[in-house]
């Protein structure tokens, strides 16, 4: 199979894309030297669209990600978000950004075992000094279908359903972008497909969803694929099934 090359940002069709990514490198310095994570990456996550970013180990995917949700600074090159540059703002602007526009889920769920589900979800707000929302946050968790489960602590909750209170808590704001990394990686297959389920959803209610995956089935739910290698985009994939995608990555860790 062989890939698609990425359009410039410029082809993206709609109004600005969710996220743009304008020539983004990002070094970092090891004992043996300078070591390019990301060598000039140009891409527009359109809004209301769900990409999945794939590639071999080492290819930068994470990278990319920690980049354009602003919790890294590229070496050069801009990132924009909604319209907003974030090499303009200081790091209060940045993480009111991050609080009002993005949501966060990754593989570890990154939830506080003495508060409920309910208080979880209800966390980023309450440190963002807003009103508290009952109704919201109990409409985020029938979302990921929880609501009956808003006052058990995570220990009490299987890696699935904390996997679903996270997505909840990211969800909760109604953020403009929610970011993955491996939300499904340490779920079985029924926690996982509900998960992709959901963000599948969460795309078509118009929300933006950039997730790094190393599984073709999972990416198999994503609009676009975006395939990185040694710090590169190398191609593309669109309305893929998971053997297609397997395949391509096939070609790609030859």
């Amino acid at each position: 199979m062989t890939l698609l090359q990425s359009p410039p940002p410029g082809e993206a069709q709609g109004d600005a894309p969710a996220v743009a990514l304008d020539g983004l490198t990002r070094s970092y310095r090891s004992k043996s030297g300078a070591v390019d994570a990301l060598r000039g990456v140009t891409h527009a996550f359109r809004t209301g669209t769900f990409t999945a970013i794939m590639g071999p180990s080492g290819s930068g995917k994470s990278t990319l990600l920690q980049l354009a949700a602003g919790l890294d600074q590229p070496t050069s090159g801009r990132v924009s978000v909604g319209g907003t540059g974030l090499h303009g703002l200081n790091q209060t602007e940045l993480t009111k950004l991050r609080r009002t526009t993005m949501g966060f889920v990754f593989q570890s769920y990154n939830l506080l075992d003495a508060l409920t589900a309910y208080d979880n979800v209800a966390l980023p707000a309450r440190l963002a000094g807003q009103r508290i929302d009952r109704a919201a946050v109990l409409d985020a968790l029938d979302r990921v279908g929880l609501r009956d489960l808003a006052r058990r602590r995570p220990p009490e909750l299987s890696g699935g359903q904390q996997q679903r209170v996270a997505i909840a808590r990211a969800l909760h704001t109604r953020p403009r972008v929610l970011f993955a990394d491996e939300p499904t990686g340490a779920l079985d297959r029924t926690s996982g497909r509900a998960v992709l389920d959901l963000l599948r959803t969460t795309a078509d209610a118009g929300q933006t969803v950039v997730m790094v995956t190393h599984d073709p089935l999972a990416a198999s739910y994503a609009d676009e694929v975006l395939f990185l290698a040694d710090g590169l985009v190398v191609g593309r994939l669109r309305n893929a099934d998971a053997a297609q995608i397997a395949t391509a990555m096939s070609e790609l860790e030859r």
